[in-house]
């Protein structure tokens, strides 16, 4: 038996009858916002999803399936924009990823995924060269001396060689491969894609999937393998976040979520690299090697830094998902941003929320030359609006950069 558990992404806890072996396997994930006994009914679990979007499939044996779909606040097609452009704002189009007539997230992921990978491999399989190490009677490439007298010990034969083959079995073709088995086997793949994606796997039969928990091998997009851009793009979002695991007594779990909060600070660090190209300088993402104090002790952050064309910083942002309407904008998001701003030595530092309770803030902090802002981007609006509107961001904040004199 199939028990469905529908939620939605930050919405209230609600209470759900589950098997307590189901409700602690939920909690013990993590991926829900809660996930607890209700107090004062047995058997029943309260739900509340978090920032984490997607489905989860938790498998009693013998028992019942239980499945936690959870719905993203913004509709699907923008949830594709905010990760295709993240991934590739110079190749993302409008319009690119089809979802189809699908509104929930990993059936809609599974139609594009399948679509997208029908049209890479339209004109059949990528080819390229793979580096191959293998033991050999016959000497091919080069040999690789270290390995023959530290595993042959003088033996002549066989040898140790590594050399370049033809092949479609590169990076490429096995991401693909990897991300179709994984539909595959994740719940709520509609059965008309899941044929799809059958006859996708059979076009790649002969392709070697990558193992759990092994690296995704590395591809460089070039002009050869143009073609398969969008569908590789999608291929490791699938990858990335998809997960299975066994549970003591035989419980199966496999999932396919994607934190919103990730999504969204991705987005905004690219789309504002990106509005900032014009102005010359130089922008970091995830900037690691910044401090707070003298001794190097306390590591910060930032989720963006631009430096201008002498080297210096001039605008320091960081991304903020999730707006707590109750409490307007966390107090805590501040004392981050000026501990940013006075690492840095900047007057003005930038937080960007996803649309919140005002469209902009500032504060000015006492005693000190420092202003924080907090702006607000409207992810419900079509994809060209929503970049119109962070380049409008990104003038204001080297405007005051500029004011500031740093």
């Amino acid at each position: 038996m199939t028990v469905l558990v529908s939620l939605v992404e930050h919405a209230p806890a609600r209470g759900f009858p589950l098997p307590d072996a189901v409700g602690r396997a939920l909690a013990g994930l993590k991926i829900l916002g809660e996930a607890a006994p209700d107090a004062h009914e047995p058997g029943v679990w309260r739900l509340r999803a978090g920032s984490r979007v997607g489905a989860v499939a938790v498998a009693v044996p013998g028992v019942e399936t239980v499945t936690v779909r959870i719905t993203p606040k913004v509709p699907v097609p923008r949830l594709f924009f905010l990760l295709g452009y993240s991934k590739d704002p110079h190749g993302w189009r409008d319009g690119t990823v089809d979802a189809a007539e699908h509104t929930e997230l990993l059936p809609a992921l599974a139609h594009a995924v399948e679509r997208q990978t029908d049209r890479a491999l339209g004109r059949g399989l990528l080819q390229g060269y793979r580096s191959v190490e293998e033991s050999s009677f016959v000497v091919r490439g080069r040999v690789r001396e270290t390995e023959q007298i530290r595993r042959r010990f003088g033996m002549s034969l066989p040898v140790e060689v590594t050399y370049d083959e033809f092949t479609t079995d590169i990076a490429e073709n096995r991401i693909l491969r990897s991300a179709v088995d994984r539909l595959l086997l994740l719940p709520g793949v509609p059965k008309a894609v899941r044929t799809r994606l059958v006859h996708q796997r059979a076009r790649l039969a002969d392709i070697t999937p990558v193992v759990r928990g092994q690296a995704l091998p590395l591809w460089r997009p070039t002009r050869l393998n143009t073609r398969y851009h969008q569908a590789l793009h999608l291929a490791e979002a699938v990858l990335d976040g998809s997960s299975a695991e066994h549970r003591p007594g035989g419980l199966r779990i496999d999932s396919f979520v994607f934190d919103m909060n990730r999504v969204y600070e991705d987005f905004v660090c690219v789309a504002l690299r990106e509005a900032m190209r014009p102005y010359g300088g130089r922008s970091v993402l995830q900037a690691r090697g910044t401090h707070l104090d003298e001794g190097h002790s306390v590591r910060l952050k930032p989720d963006f830094i631009w430096y201008t064309g002498a080297g210096v910083p001039g605008i320091v942002a960081d991304a903020k998902y999730k707006v707590d309407k109750r409490r307007s904008y966390p107090n805590e998001d501040l004392y981050q941003m000026l501990a940013y701003c006075t690492a840095l030595g900047l007057t003005e530092g930038h937080l960007v929320y996803a649309k919140g309770n005002a469209p902009h803030a500032s504060h000015r902090v006492r005693r000190a030359r420092t202003v924080l802002h907090q702006h607000a981007l409207d992810l419900d609006q079509q994809p060209a609006l929503l970049l119109a509107e962070v380049r409008a961001l990104t003038r204001r904040m080297v405007t005051g950069a500029g004011e500031g004199g740093s």
